[in-house]
C-alpha cells in the first residue's frame, strides 16, 4: 500500500520528499487516498476545508472513532512523516475486518490538509479551519513563495478530475505527434462512476512508444504536466536492435524491403535483452 506513495514527490538528488499542499504531488497523494478508500468500499467525503475522510459506517451516527494523519510534507522531508499515519489507519481497519470485528460506532481514516504549513506558512491549516482556529478569510489570503494565494491554489486543484483526464488525452496525442511517436490513454477507472455524479477520482493508463527513450520520457512528462499529476511507471521496455547483418539479408531477400522501426513489445525483444545482460555478467569462478 505505501509503495504506491514511494515515488510521489521524491527528489532523485536527495531522496527527500516535497509534497506541498495543493501541489501536483499533493493531488496525487489525495488521489491515492481516494483510491484506497474506494478499494475498501468506504464512503469518501471531503469537507469544506479539503480534509479527506474514509468512513466505515454512517458518519452521521455520531461518537465516531477517527485515526489518520496527513500526506503533505516539509521541503525535502522524510518518506514516512505524515503518510505513515494514514497508511497505518487503513492497515488498522483491514486488521479489524480480518478479525471479523463489526464496529458499533462509525470508524474513519482521515487525511488532514496542509498539516505542515510548508507552502502557505500556517501549520495544521485543515484542522484549524475545521475547528475554527483559523479564520477562513485569512486562510484564503495566505500566499506562498511565488505569490499564489491559497484560495487560487485550492480553486485550481478543485476542478472535475475528468477535465484533467481530458487534458491528458489531448496532451498524449499532441506530444506524440510532435515527436513522430505514438501515445494513447486506453484505460481509465472513474470513481464513483455515476452518470450524474462529479468524479472524485480518476486513474488512467498511458501507453507511449517512440524511436528513442528521450522522446518517450518527454511524452510522459508532458502528459503528467497536463494532468497535474506525477505518472507512476508500471512498465518500461528499452530499445532492442535487431541484428544488422540478418536484417539486411532479409531485406535483400524481399527485394530491398524498407526497414521500419517498431514500438511493439515482443517476446524476442525480452529474450534479446536478457541475453545481452547475461553476456555482461562476470563468469563464475570455481
Amino acid at each position: 500500500m505505501s509503495a504506491d506513495l514511494h515515488p510521489v514527490g521524491r527528489s532523485p538528488a536527495t531522496s527527500g520528499y516535497t509534497r506541498f499542499a495543493w501541489s501536483g504531488a499533493d493531488l496525487t497523494c489525495r488521489e491515492w487516498f481516494a483510491a484506497e478508500a474506494a478499494r475498501r468500499a468506504l464512503d469518501i467525503t471531503v469537507d469544506r476545508n479539503g480534509n479527506q475522510w474514509a468512513w466505515w459506517g454512517d458518519p452521521d451516527a455520531g461518537d465516531a472513532v477517527v485515526t489518520g494523519s496527513h500526506l503533505d510534507s516539509v521541503p525535502d522531508g522524510g518518506a514516512f512523516d505524515g503518510p505513515l499515519g494514514v497508511v497505518s489507519g487503513f492497515a488498522a481497519l483491514d486488521l479489524l475486518r480480518d478479525r471479523g470485528v463489526r464496529p458499533v460506532r462509525p470508524f474513519a481514516v482521515v487525511s488532514f490538509t496542509d498539516e505542515e504549513g510548508a507552502r502557505f506558512g500556517v501549520p495544521c491549516a485543515g484542522s484549524r479551519l475545521m475547528t475554527g482556529g483559523l479564520d477562513p478569510d485569512r486562510a484564503r489570503s495566505l500566499s506562498d513563495a511565488d505569490g499564489s494565494k491559497m484560495a487560487e491554489a485550492v480553486s485550481a486543484a478543485g476542478h472535475d478530475p475528468m477535465l484533467r483526464l481530458a487534458a491528458a488525452v489531448v496532451a498524449a496525442r499532441d506530444s506524440a505527434e510532435q515527436r513522430a511517436a505514438v501515445a494513447t490513454i486506453g484505460k481509465a477507472h472513474v470513481h464513483p462512476g455515476g452518470t450524474n455524479a462529479i468524479s472524485c477520482l480518476v486513474r488512467a493508463w498511458l501507453d507511449a512508444r517512440g524511436h528513442d527513450e528521450q522522446s518517450v520520457r518527454r511524452i510522459v512528462a508532458a502528459v503528467g504536466e497536463a494532468a497535474r499529476a506525477e505518472p507512476v511507471e508500471e512498465s518500461w521496455s528499452p530499445e532492442v536492435i535487431f541484428g544488422r547483418e540478418l536484417r539486411d539479408h532479409v531485406a535483400g531477400l524481399l527485394g530491398d524491403a524498407p526497414v521500419l522501426a517498431t514500438g511493439a513489445g515482443l517476446d524476442a525483444g525480452v529474450e534479446a535483452l536478457a541475453t545481452v545482460l547475461t553476456d555482461l555478467l562476470p563468469a563464475e569462478t570455481p
